[in-house]
């Protein structure tokens, strides 16, 4: 592990830092949210620890606290986590070879580890930071999302101090660069149309599901393009 640090250089070392130090900040608010929407405190610690995946924590909880079921929750956890399937093939070198190093490695892959990894041309830097960005990201996530919980159990009402809005302003960080994309963009307003639409005659959670019609409408899209001449 030191030679993993070693290797890095002061730039990227900042940038992890910077990195690490907003998770840390996110993860406060979902341990604060989790606890104020009823949740017992350690739920969202170990939730943290076993799933280390902010988005579909965020989404996982917001579906529970607004009255979906767990089934619900799951699901959609498993379709905003199923973008780390192509993520694993394009750094499975970077993991290492040994079984414990990959089954490790795999549960530190997230959007920072692999952005950092595949920024790298030297395979040795691209080891390094991806292991320095995930062992910090899981240490600060972690650390922030228990401190969040007790703060959570003692300020009692999120909403009045604007914390409620950390779920929805979270997963629109998240999934802002996307949206650079015209077909993503389209994608992702057509589901969010049905999701508004249906929300009002629907139990929370299922308008959620729901909206992954905008999903298959483009993926339609691009077969339909791809089969033109």
């Amino acid at each position: 592990m030191r030679s993993i640090w070693r290797t890095l250089d002061p730039e990227l070392l900042r940038d992890v830092a910077a990195v690490a130090a907003g998770a840390a900040v996110n993860g406060a608010s979902f341990g604060a949210i989790s606890v104020a929407a009823g949740l017992p405190w350690w739920l969202p610690v170990l939730m943290s620890l076993l799933v280390f995946a902010g988005g579909a924590q965020f989404m996982a909880v917001g579906v529970v606290a607004s009255g979906g079921s767990p089934a619900a929750a799951v699901v959609a956890g498993l379709v905003l986590n199923a973008r780390h399937l192509p993520f694993g093939l394009a750094v499975g070198d970077v993991l290492g070879r040994g079984l414990l190093a990959r089954l490790i490695g795999s549960h530190l892959l997230i959007d920072e580890t692999v952005a950092f990894a595949i920024a790298q041309r030297d395979p040795a830097k691209a080891r390094a930071a991806y292991w320095a960005c995930g062992t910090s990201l899981f240490a600060a996530w972690n650390l922030a999302v228990v401190a969040g919980a007790l703060v959570g159990q003692a300020i009692g009402d999120p909403g009045a101090f604007g914390l409620d809005a950390a779920f929805p302003a979270a997963l629109l960080a998240l999934t802002l660069p996307a949206l650079k994309d015209p077909r993503t963009r389209n994608a992702a307003l057509l589901g969010s149309a049905v999701a508004l639409a249906t929300t009002p005659f629907l139990p929370a959670g299922l308008p959620v599901l729901l909206a992954l019609t905008g999903l298959v409408a483009a993926m339609t899209t691009r077969q339909e393009a791809r089969t033109c001449p």
